[in-house]
């Protein structure tokens, strides 16, 4: 039995894994480079060890450092989480040697699915279709678009998209040099691009014994640079044979390398509905909570009753209802996805946890067992987004949600089992040893009798000692992979997150900040809650991809399930145009201005000279002019009329209609929150310094980050182009272009490869040709 599990990675997988090691009384070890030093996945593991250096490549990479810092803390299993050392065979290898549990696929499965390249070789073997490779030296217009991709790793790293004959040789080496440094592994192969693809895949368990489960499917494909934003369980709109292939073929490549734990198979599906093999993730995914959701599983405690050499049951729980996972990243999408490193001042949720009286009984019983999201539902504890359960009183009597409500250092304890229930089978106390149960509310999948009066599942009868639950009622009869729009469900929401308030995005690590996921019984529902969640979030701090979320959620193409990876090629522009036109930024930047002015302390009083021209406040491109009076405040815009001015809540009248919004000042930035949206506005100072004007033609640093190189003969004095990429800046693990603003002239050159740079430092100046010629 597992008692000390070391987590080799970091941010929100690290605090992940260890929420439900907290639930099975497993103790955690945390390691942790200098830039993480003061990181959420710190300060919620037991005991946590330095790994000198803030690079990926001098820490989160370096096993021979983990294993030791595994033994130091008298660790003795390690979860490997997703990213960095995951998918490295000679890493896994290393933990058994030093007589540690790996919690994860055998060394030897890994090897064979760790090179795309040879995995496509074991697959054709098997007879599972595949693209075939393209040599990039003899491709022909024919041929083109290519991808190409890195052979080793995920996430998008080293994928770079070639549509001209002119750029493959280019592209090919910033893709190798982006996977050498992604995965210390620059190998690089190239393949037919799909045009309007999608991307779905199946998740598979598989324990020692012979059994592999294939727990349905997730459709991946809305997609920014190869990485995937939303994520969804069951993909819709596939045909019952369709679903079939791909689970079997899952099945078939999990049989093929003896696979043992979680792990995950993506195809690509062309516009006719042929399915293709891409790769296998030897690993627990980033989007693994949607499959979670719907099936009623802890995959991270599956994982480690695996690697304790556990039985599956023969056949793995049925599908409920429809999940959807947002990922919420520190990014820029209307500025080529730049990252967007800084302080998290909060991140709330609101709803997070409450999911209504039947969710303790729905499905399966392990969906009580834990605590989604990190919230604490059973004691008024913290968890990762602070959220206590609903209904449930916190620290002030009250149920609390949200950051700002509790302290986010800890998960609260999981709410009572229902009537009869006890958890996951015990090794030690079951009736067949090793053997997972799953008990509770079992059976065919369905919600168990609650308050809502929900119809409770059909069983095959009590099983003996919990040893045979987690079957569906007859063998081979599990329900399709659809969600089932009949059976009533309260929509839920769950956050897994790495952030707490106070904590700073860096520069060295990927820029998620959190994912939000919502389940309802069907996916419009699911759709529909989740849009809203992340349209009333707080987020303050970096700029977010959050705006972008609720627009391709609410997109026709997403809600009438059009789905392929060209998705955001095709509607960037549009999703990122800004505000909708309907004086929202005004308002907001009204309400920003009159809570200012009461937090400067300025009453009314009757004895007091009252100033007859307006005061004048500028938020990004709003300017608001607003009187006092000794009746309070007046704006100059007849369409609002004041209600209610505090600190940090204004309540105004737009055009008849009550409204009330959340204001919260943080340095140069105000943060303006309503029921209808949210907006980051820039504070203008009334006086400008001077010292920080550019000359025309800067080009400046959009993020801190470390030069990776500069184009080759650049130098002072050099002719460019418009467009023309100058220097090249790695940041949060992708590498990014700064191209000339213009043709003209490179008067200025400061950027160095190899140096650092921070946020708005001066790179180059290019002279365009329209200043030279006057």
């Amino acid at each position: 039995m597992i008692s000390t599990l070391l987590v080799a990675n970091r941010g929100e997988i690290a605090c992940r894994v260890f929420r439900t090691c907290r639930e099975r009384g497993i103790g955690t070890v945390a390691v942790f480079s200098d830039a993480d030093a003061d990181a959420l996945h710190v300060r919620e593991a037991d005991a946590a060890v330095r790994l000198p250096g803030a690079a990926p490549a001098d820490t989160y990479l370096r096993g021979d450092l983990i294993v030791k810092a595994a033994l130091a803390a008298g660790a003795d299993a390690v979860h490997p989480g997703y990213g960095f050392l995951s998918e490295n065979a000679g890493f896994a290898r290393a933990v058994l040697d030093a007589g540690l549990v790996w919690v994860g696929p055998p060394p030897e499965a890994i090897e064979a699915m760790a090179s795309k390249t040879r995995a496509k070789e074991l697959m054709a073997a098997a007879g599972v279709p595949l693209l075939a490779p393209v040599d990039p030296a003899s491709a022909t217009e024919a041929d083109l678009p290519l991808l190409i991709k890195a052979a080793a790793g995920g996430g998008g790293r080293g994928m770079r998209v070639v549509r001209s004959l002119d750029t493959v040789e280019q592209e090919w080496e910033a893709a190798r040099a982006e996977a050498r440094s992604a995965f210390s592994d620059g190998e690089v192969f190239a393949e037919p691009y799909v045009e309007r693809g999608r991307h779905v895949e199946v998740q598979i368990l598989a324990d020692a014994h012979g059994t592999v489960w294939a727990l349905g499917t997730r459709d991946c494909s809305l997609q920014r640079r190869h990485q995937k934003v939303i994520e969804e369980c069951p993909a819709p709109g596939l045909t019952a044979e369709l679903r079939a292939t791909l689970t079997d073929a899952a099945v078939a490549a999990a049989r093929a390398v003896e696979y043992r734990g979680a792990g995950t198979v993506e195809f690509l599906l062309t516009p006719t509905g042929r399915a293709y093999f891409l790769e296998m993730n030897t690993r627990l995914q980033v989007e693994h909570p949607v499959t979670e959701e719907v099936f009623g599983v802890d995959l991270v405690a599956l994982q480690l009753a695996l690697a304790e050499s556990a039985k599956l049951p023969p056949e793995p729980p049925a599908p409920y209802g429809h999940a959807v996972e947002a990922r919420l990243y520190a990014e820029d999408p209307s500025q080529d996805w730049a990252p967007q490193p800084g302080r998290v001042h909060e991140l709330t949720v609101r709803g997070v946890g409450e999911g209504g009286p039947s969710y303790g009984l729905r499905a399966y019983g392990l969906r009580a067992a834990w605590s989604a999201g990190g919230v604490g539902t059973g004691d008024p504890g913290r968890g990762a987004f602070g959220a206590a359960g609903a209904g449930v009183p916190g620290p002030s009597g009250r149920a609390e949600t949200g950051v700002g409500a509790v302290d986010p250092g800890r998960i609260g304890a999981p709410p009572p089992w229902p009537a009869g229930a006890s958890g996951w089978a015990d090794a030690s106390t079951r009736a067949d040893p090793g053997r997972i149960g799953v008990v509770g509310a079992v059976g065919t999948g369905r919600p168990g009798p609650d308050a809502s009066g929900a119809t409770g599942p059909s069983t095959t009868g009590p099983a003996p000692g919990g040893a045979d639950v987690g079957r569906a009622a007859t063998p081979g009869t599990r329900a399709p992979d659809a969600p089932e729009p009949a059976i009533a469900g309260h929509p839920r929401l769950r956050v897994d997150t790495g952030y707490g308030p106070g904590d700073s995005v860096g520069v060295h690590y990927d820029s998620m900040l959190a994912k939000v996921i919502a389940w309802a019984p069907t996916r419009a529902e699911a759709v529909r809650r989740l849009a809203d969640a992340l349209r009333r979030a707080r987020v303050h701090g970096p700029v977010t991809n959050r705006e972008l979320l609720v627009r391709s959620l609410l997109h026709p193409d997403f809600t009438g399930g059009r789905l392929d990876t060209g998705f955001y090629e095709r509607h960037l522009t549009a999703l990122t145009g800004g505000p909708v036109p309907d004086g929202g930024g005004r308002t907001a930047a009204v309400a920003a201005a009159l809570a200012d002015a009461v937090r400067r302390g300025h009453p009314v009083g009757g004895w007091r000279n009252l100033a007859s021209q307006p005061q004048t406040k500028t938020y990004g491109e709003y300017e608001v002019r607003y009187h006092r009076t000794r009746e309070g405040f007046r704006v100059e815009d007849d369409a609002l009329r004041v209600v209610a001015v505090a600190p940090h809540r204004v309540s105004l009248e737009v055009d008849g209609v009550l409204r009330h919004f959340d204001v919260a000042d943080h340095g140069d930035h105000v943060y303006v929150d309503s029921p209808a949206g949210s907006y980051r506005l820039r504070v203008h100072p009334r006086f400008t310094d001077p010292r920080t004007a550019t000359a025309p033609g800067s080009l400046l640093a959009p993020m801190p980050g470390t030069v990776v190189r500069v184009a080759d003969g650049l130098g002072e004095g050099s002719a460019v182009t418009a467009g023309q990429p100058l220097i090249w800046l790695e940041a949060m693990k992708m590498e990014h272009r700064i191209t000339a603003p213009a043709s003209g002239t490179l008067t200025a050159l400061h950027a160095v490869p190899g140096s650092q740079v921070e946020v708005g430092a001066l790179l180059a100046v290019v002279t365009d040709t329209a200043q030279e010629d006057t």
